[in-house]
């Protein structure tokens, strides 16, 4: 797995202003859905198909949508995924590679281009959507206007969806709550701490560098000193060389993980007595970003689940899974929130920062060059 209500609402704007969608054997029906396809591949609005239903018939015609890196236990996905699937029985979900990182997402794009099995959308952090624009469609969703700007790109060519703070998870019945970074160099943790993926090319572990960065009185303007941490942790004899998934939290292989507060705080349904703390001092923020396949073999079901995403009952239903959506502030604002599961958010850190995307690159090609030599 890669992967008071109005203080909190409060909280909210500070994270988002931190940053910044059948062949007949008749040639002239072949010819129709000929044309409906251009459409679709290269429709930057639902007002390209006509209509929203006129996108809808245009994906149901298609019958498929392929998704990829979406684990059914990460910010709600598993109940997103069978709404969908509800709403929409004539097009078939199929889901690969659950468990890739981001930057294997753009492999399985490239490798499969021209394929009917090439994935049609993306879900990637943002270092990994800021290297490969080229494989993006632009596209923008009816509530386009919700989302704010430093969360964007401006074309829609990826498009930021939902988010959360960085933090820490344990299992309490083994360890201790670690209070600062310093507690996890100590012999309490030998063996113990795991991120989630490779920061190269996963978005959560890349977001734990930048935790370990500001955590270290450093700046998002350089991220060596969250990697001189890591190495430190690494030499201690403390790091685990593990990629983290729900099954190695709950079978104890991975008993200490940095991950996102809202996937930490998913894995106490399998170890009862897992905690998650997000450290005082500066918090680190981020958001997940949808993106299209440019050559999507689905370009109108790839359109539609965008749309699909960014509604406000798949918006509350990334509450619903611990996660901050995008157009959490808008929602608040139309008394569309669901603010039940709102006020159950996590206190939010008193500072917190979130990479621009030039921060975003810096720090991507720094720990291409440096992070495997830190934790050899």
């Amino acid at each position: 797995m890669h992967r008071s209500f109005a203080r909190r609402g409060a909280a909210i704007v500070a994270l988002t202003t931190a940053a910044a969608l059948a062949l007949s054997a008749c040639a002239g029906n072949a010819v129709e859905a000929d044309d409906a396809a251009g459409v679709a591949a290269t429709a930057t609005s639902v007002d390209a198909f006509g209509s929203f239903a006129d996108l809808e018939t245009a994906a149901k015609a298609e019958g498929q949508l392929n998704v990829i890196a979406l684990p059914r236990d990460w910010a709600n996905y598993g109940e997103i995924l069978d709404l969908f699937a509800e709403r929409y029985p004539e097009i078939t979900i199929n889901e690969q590679s659950p468990d890739v990182s981001s930057a294997e997402e753009i492999q399985a794009a490239e490798t499969n281009k021209g394929l009917d099995t090439a994935p049609d959308v993306f879900d990637l952090g943002l270092t990994v959507a800021l290297q490969n624009t080229e494989h993006f469609a632009p596209y923008q969703v009816q509530t386009w206007d919700d989302i704010p700007d430093a969360l964007k790109e401006p074309s829609g060519l990826f498009v930021g969806d939902y988010g959360g703070y960085m933090s820490v998870g344990y299992d309490s019945a083994k360890f201790d709550a670690p209070e600062s970074l310093d507690d996890l160099l100590g012999d309490a943790y030998r063996g113990a701490v795991a991120i989630n993926g490779d920061p190269t090319q996963a978005g959560a572990a890349f977001a734990a560098v930048g935790l370990a960065t500001v955590q270290s009185d450093g700046t998002l303007d350089d991220f060596q000193p969250g990697i001189d941490f890591f190495s430190e942790l690494n030499s201690a004899g403390n790091m685990l060389k593990l990629d983290v998934t729900s099954a190695t939290v709950a079978s104890g292989e991975t008993p200490v993980v940095f991950d996102w507060d809202y996937l930490n705080a998913a894995h106490a349904s399998s170890v009862p007595t897992w905690e998650t703390v997000v450290f005082p001092g500066v918090g680190y923020a981020g958001y997940y970003n949808q993106a299209i396949n440019i050559d999507a073999p689905h370009p109108a079901a790839a359109r539609l689940w965008q749309e699909f995403l960014y509604s406000d009952e798949v918006q509350n239903l990334w509450l619903k899974g611990g996660a901050r959506p995008v157009r959490m502030e808008a929602m608040i604002a139309a008394g569309t929130i669901d603010e039940e599961l709102a006020a159950a958010l996590p206190e939010a850190p008193a500072e917190t920062v979130v990479p621009t995307e030039a921060q975003s690159t810096a720090a991507g090609e720094l720990l291409g060059t440096n992070w495997a030599a830190a934790v050899q």
